[in-house]
């Protein structure tokens, strides 16, 4: 399930990259800071939640995604991929875990177990002294 981002409560602020450019590393800011601010979304309670619980290091305690993009030498491109990013960790946070129910091991396996345990327990006592 997938639940899109409003690129319109995104805030993209310009920077410079880091990194060798040549002669445009001085005049062009081409890198993009991606704030979102999770409280003040449109999202859905409980992907909020999910998303605030997240012990991820992009999230600030006031809980606003900072992301960095700074792969292309576009400003749109690393828009983009800012935007990309923050929408695959919503959509990482609205995936629900099926919950795992215990269930008891067959018969056939405690047996192979058991075999699998005894071998290697023969093993074991053949690396032992030579007996006459």
């Amino acid at each position: 399930m997938s639940i899109a981002i409003d690129p319109r409560e995104v805030e993209f602020t310009q920077i410079r990259a880091q990194g060798p450019g040549g002669q445009n590393v001085n005049k062009v800011s081409n890198a993009v800071h991606a704030r979102f601010d999770v409280k003040a979304s449109s999202l859905p309670a409980w992907i909020k939640e999910r998303l605030l619980s997240l012990h991820d290091s992009r999230i600030t305690e006031d809980g606003v995604i900072v992301l960095k993009a700074q792969q292309s030498r576009s400003l749109e491109a690393n828009k983009e991929d800012a935007l990309r990013r923050l929408q695959e960790l919503v959509d990482g946070a609205s995936v629900v875990q099926a919950v795992r129910r215990a269930t008891r091991p067959t018969r056939g396996s405690q047996r192979r177990r058991l075999e699998s345990k005894a071998r290697s327990g023969q093993v074991k006592a053949l690396r032992g002294k030579v007996r006459d």
